[in-house]
């Protein structure tokens, strides 16, 4: 069992090397497009319908017949464009805080939840898992209650079998 574990770790060690050994595949105009943001209407290439994503097709267009890679591509659209002209931030710099961000919040949210739970249930009585029981009986509670007040209350309460 340990060897076939050994061997098993071995080959998956082994996949990742076996794919960045190929050569990067030749770009394509549709692979790029979702990617690549129109800088008039802010919406991707592959929707936008205005001159200026026309042209930034055209520029596309032109690098990949030079036989560029597409992050080749993506360099050459920030070079001529900035930053902007990419549809997702980059994984790096300050960019950074868009990737992490999200999740922390979902994380912390998760935890502020679980604690929440722990601390209800903590509220409860011992071996309660129900509805916490009805207050008990006594002389009604508020300002400009009387003594009789309560007394009344369950008389009425009784005879419409509420």
């Amino acid at each position: 069992m340990k060897r076939f574990l050994a061997i098993a770790l071995a080959g998956l060690a082994l996949v990742p090397a076996a794919a960045s050994a190929a050569p990067p595949q030749r770009a394509s105009l549709s692979d790029i497009e979702d990617e690549v943001m129109c800088l008039v209407c802010g919406t991707t290439l592959n929707v936008s319908d205005s001159p200026q994503a026309d042209r930034e097709r055209a520029f596309i267009r032109t690098l990949i017949a030079r036989g560029e890679t597409k992050k080749q591509i993506e360099d050459a659209l920030v070079a001529q464009y900035g930053k902007r002209v990419l549809a997702t931030p980059s994984d790096s710099g300050f960019d950074l805080a868009a990737w992490i961000v999200p999740g922390l919040a979902v994380l912390l949210a998760g935890i502020a939840i679980a604690f929440a739970v722990v601390r209800w249930r903590r509220s409860r009585p011992a071996g309660q898992s129900g509805p916490l029981p009805a207050a008990a009986p006594g002389p009604p509670a508020g300002p400009g209650a009387k003594a009789g007040d309560g007394a009344r209350l369950r008389s009425d309460l009784e005879r419409y079998d509420l």
